[in-house]
């Protein structure tokens, strides 16, 4: 009938998302209530290291040091395909193989480039 269907399958989920959200606050909410405040001049500094802060804290980096960062982790994402395809090395057979060597020759590929464009030198 028309307009009188309730989702019951979801009250547990619905459940659940009230407990969740309710532990969150509440483990918030105790902890504010109950922590020590105890402020003094080395723990206000930045990163309570105790060490006195050198010079602005907006540093300007090069951006080769954000092309590194960024070929580090394409090349070791690509990389953490190769693991699954090892497990499973001696079921797949030769199509699968080949595939892999294309796959890392890709790699290959990708990786002179950018050692072509001088993208791994830091001046």
């Amino acid at each position: 009938m028309p307009g009188t269907y309730l989702p019951s399958n979801y009250l547990p989920v619905f459940i659940f998302l009230v407990v969740a959200i309710a532990f969150g606050l509440g483990a918030l909410l105790i902890g504010a209530i109950f922590r020590i405040r105890r402020p003094y001049k080395e723990k206000l500094m930045p990163y309570e290291s105790g060490i006195d802060p050198v010079g602005e804290p907006r540093v300007r980096f090069s951006i080769r040091f954000y092309i590194i960062a960024m070929l580090f982790v394409v090349f070791d994402v690509e990389a953490i395909f190769l693991y699954p395809w090892a497990v499973v090395f001696d079921k797949i057979g030769l199509y699968a193989f080949v595939e892999m060597v294309i796959f890392i020759f890709i790699l290959l590929v990708g990786y002179l480039y950018a050692w072509k464009k001088e993208a791994f030198t830091w001046e």
